[in-house]
């Protein structure tokens, strides 16, 4: 926190060079940033520059609850086919449905687009989950591979530290070494 406070007081005291122009860039990305109409992912173009890429696997679509989550998987370079952010999970305590999310274009992908394997990388929660298996369900007609993300010990990860579903989980999802 103590370093945001610094950033701010940097801006005020050269608000005239630094703040004016950050105001300028936020104002392009307010004017020009779209979602993607295939994937849910922000960008400047529509469908998305990922979307469009003609390199990607277009016979594998991820699953992710949000943009931030589409990010992520971005940025470790090791998925290269498509994604789909569904704008959170199911959640009946926050009156949350399937039509809050994104899953009605999903299923629309499925119909206009070949599909072979769908990646389901949700968060390991209770909403997360349910939502995996309601996608599930949703996606049986089309006799698509579903799998999930490997959930477990981390790469790093002490045994001491980790809860217990944690443990059965890795426990339970363990592969011959």
């Amino acid at each position: 926190m103590r370093s945001g406070r610094r950033a701010l007081l940097h801006l005020l005291k050269n608000r005239d060079t630094l703040l004016a122009s950050l105001l300028s860039e936020l104002k392009n990305v307010h004017d020009h940033l779209v979602e993607c109409r295939l994937c849910g992912n922000f960008d400047t173009a529509n469908p998305c520059h990922i979307c469009t890429d003609p390199k990607r696997e277009s016979k594998t679509i991820c699953i992710v609850e949000d943009v931030g989550d589409l990010w992520a998987m971005e940025r470790t370079s090791a998925f290269r086919g498509h994604f789909h952010a569904l704008g959170g999970t199911l959640s009946a305590i926050q009156g949350r449905g399937p039509d809050d999310l994104r899953i009605a274009p999903l299923i629309e992908r499925l119909e206009s687009q070949p599909v072979e394997e769908i990646i389901l990388a949700l968060s390991a929660t209770i909403e997360g989950q349910t939502t995996a298996h309601y996608i599930v369900e949703q996606c049986r007609p089309f006799n698509i591979k579903m799998t999930a993300l490997a959930h477990g010990v981390p790469v790093g990860g002490e045994l001491d530290y980790l809860d217990e579903g944690t443990l059965t989980t890795a426990l339970q999802a363990r592969r011959d070494f």
